[in-house]
């Protein structure tokens, strides 16, 4: 696949029910795939900036390094996903499904994961800078040294997460359920746990 090659969406589709999945490094910004089917497709350092994605399925997708900056991924289903270094700094997650995604050491500075599914997800080393995680669920999710600073994590599923060495300076945890979270070394410092459940977290 020649790098930085921009297609339509009409073409991806295409060659997509033709039986192609490698769409490595090509120019899809602000591409509409709205409600697509792309499971399994290979989309790793793809440009996906500003791309609506909305409701599309991405299952077991390979956006290793894909760059989503501002995209529209709301209620798209990115089960068992590898979003490994990807850039979402402030994209659309709203309803999502992340279940058992692996988004190690992406950047989710500022991105809006309300009410999404991320249970058992990969978050080790990312960057959820002011992310809104508010009702998400993250639950048994790998949140060790990740970056929460600053998030809104108001009424949000942590129970059997682990935040090892998570930083959780000013974020809004009230209502969060953190049952049985992994809460070694992590820095709550000015965060804001009012109401919160912390049962069996040793706090």
């Amino acid at each position: 696949m020649d790098e930085s090659k921009k297609i339509t969406r009409e073409e991806l589709l295409e060659r997509y029910a033709k039986g192609e999945r490698d769409f490595s490094y090509c120019d899809l910004a602000g591409v509409r795939l709205f409600g697509d089917n792309l499971k399994g497709a290979n989309l790793s350092c793809a440009n996906l900036s500003c791309a609506n994605l909305s409701g599309a399925n991405l299952k077991g997708a390979n956006l290793k390094g894909a760059n989503l900056r501002s995209s529209n991924l709301s209620r798209a289903n990115l089960s068992g996903s590898l979003l490994h270094d990807a850039i979402l700094y402030r994209s659309n997650l709203i309803d999502s499904t992340l279940i058992k995604a692996n988004l190690y050491r992406s950047n989710l500075t500022e991105v809006n994961l309300y009410s999404a599914n991320l249970s058992r997800a990969n978050l080790k080393g990312a960057n959820l800078f002011r992310a809104n995680l508010s009702r998400a669920n993250l639950s048994s999710a790998n949140l060790f040294r990740a970056y929460l600073s600053m998030a809104n994590l108001s009424i949000a599923n942590l129970g059997g997460a682990n935040l090892s060495k998570a930083s959780l300076t000013c974020a809004n945890l009230t209502d969060a359920d953190l049952t049985g979270a992994n809460l070694t070394d992590a820095n709550f410092n000015w965060a804001n746990l009012t109401c919160a459940n912390l049962t069996d977290t040793g706090r």
